[in-house]
């Protein structure tokens, strides 16, 4: 059980760090969001391939791996006072996690023989990509977080009920999720999609070192709280 607090916590902080360099990487060293041509995203994927291909390792793959380990924590933790509420969390957490993982692999499966064909012929490399992108942003929560917003919702409204994690946390994860479900109506995504990442950056950071320290709130839980489902 104190194993599983302490790897929970590293994961969170591991995903807050994902979060971070993902965001340096894609906005600021590779300047995604000022290349809207399909045939300048494939050239600026055969000049950047391993960069993309690892970025997309922790910021997917390696996610999704952690993601489990701290939803199996966060269970563990929360489950006594809140079972069914953390039942469904943690299988949302899942979800996300393979959700994520498919994205990762789908999109660095696509890189080599998207550059083997802009050789010959990078129009038809274009096309391809377009499609494949359109696969792993999709799989990868793309078109909004709700994945992500509904994970960290119930895992706060679990932790309020049952005093497992400070109050303001609580509140953030409650503020942050809520931000992470509006992502998904149409014209609200890109932005929100931007104060979900930054918002959870700053969840997982406090989550990984409450996990880290296994120290559980002091509030109470009321004994029909603990047999509610």
């Amino acid at each position: 059980m104190n194993n599983l607090q302490k790897f929970g916590g590293f994961a969170a902080l591991y995903m807050a760090l994902a979060y971070l360099a993902g965001m340096i990487i894609f906005f600021a060293v590779l300047d995604f969001p000022s290349i809207t041509d399909a045939g300048q995203k494939v050239a600026s994927l055969v000049e950047n391939q391993w960069i993309i291909f690892s970025t997309n390792l922790l910021m997917y793959v390696f996610f999704g791996v952690f993601l489990i380990v701290l939803s199996l924590a966060l269970y563990n933790r929360l489950k006594s006072g809140a079972q069914s509420l953390m039942q469904l969390a943690a299988s949302i957490g899942i979800i996300w996690a393979g959700s994520l993982i498919a994205s990762g692999m789908v999109a660095n499966a696509g890189i080599d023989p998207v550059v083997g064909l802009y050789a010959t012929d990078p129009g038809q490399a274009a096309l391809t990509w377009q499609g494949i992108e359109s696969v792993a942003n999709g799989l990868g929560n793309g078109n909004g977080e709700i994945l992500g917003g509904l994970f960290t919702l119930l895992v706060s409204l679990a932790a309020l009920r049952t005093g497992g994690f400070p109050k303001a946390l609580n509140i953030i994860g409650i503020v942050v999720g809520a931000v992470g479900i509006i992502s998904v109506v149409p014209g609200a995504t890109d932005s929100m999609v931007g104060l979900f990442g930054l918002g959870q950056i700053v969840w997982f950071v406090w989550l990984g070192i409450l996990l880290l320290r296994n120290k559980m709130s002091q509030k109470p839980v009321a004994s029909n709280e603990i047999y509610e489902a």
